[in-house]
């Protein structure tokens, strides 16, 4: 399992404003370093992949569905030029207080959204995998709690200048950062590349 924003394509920046934004059209799409290198070690080891992507846009009016369709679409296109298979996606396009302009059949309390595991269930049961030795791999807290509920082993993704993830690190991080995580993973990387080589490791 693979969160998508942060884990397998970077934000999008408006130089000129400053905003900072997840992906809404397939030219918005840019692959982070090493993915492809990361998803091959994992595919030449037997491993299926899917994604778990938190896409709250259209419920706080930012864009439509049909726009995160698209641009899912056009992600799994370019990994499959690479020689990568992505088996499904799913997305939450909820949120629980939506914003101005967004849909409000999509505004609320919902079971898909990542912390919570709805998204992975659905993808496990539509491919009935074994969740003790499935993985859900991403950059947030959120994507952790997510695995853990649904049964998976964690991978966390961590930027070397993401500070706020560092008590998730390793043992001892915690004290050495005086902060107590929700949660270590159960291995974690800088790169996708080091973060397979972890769970390859492992398995």
């Amino acid at each position: 399992m693979l969160d998508r924003d942060g884990t397998l394509i970077d934000v999008v920046r408006d130089e000129e404003t400053g905003v900072i934004t997840t992906a809404f059209h397939p030219s918005q799409l840019r692959l982070l370093p090493g993915v492809v290198e990361g998803l091959l070690l994992l595919r030449d080891a037997g491993f299926v992949f899917a994604i778990a992507t938190n896409q709250p846009g259209p419920a706080k009016g930012h864009f439509t569905v049909d726009a995160v369709t698209r641009t899912n679409d056009a992600l799994v296109t370019i990994l499959a030029g690479h020689g990568i298979t992505i088996a499904r996606v799913k997305s939450c396009v909820h949120h629980p207080s939506g914003a101005p302009g967004g849909d409000p059949n999509l505004v609320g309390p919902c079971d898909c959204r990542k912390p919570k595991p709805g998204l992975l269930n659905d993808i496990a049961r539509d491919l009935s995998l074994d969740r003790a030795a499935s993985w859900m791999i991403g950059d947030t807290t959120s994507d952790l709690e997510a695995g853990r509920a649904a049964g998976m082993r964690t991978g966390l993704l961590f930027a070397t200048n993401r500070c706020e993830l560092c008590p998730l690190r390793a043992a001892g991080a915690a004290a050495e950062c005086g902060a107590t995580p929700p949660g270590k993973p159960d291995v974690h990387g800088a790169s996708l590349p080091s973060l397979a080589r972890a769970i390859l490791a492992a398995v």
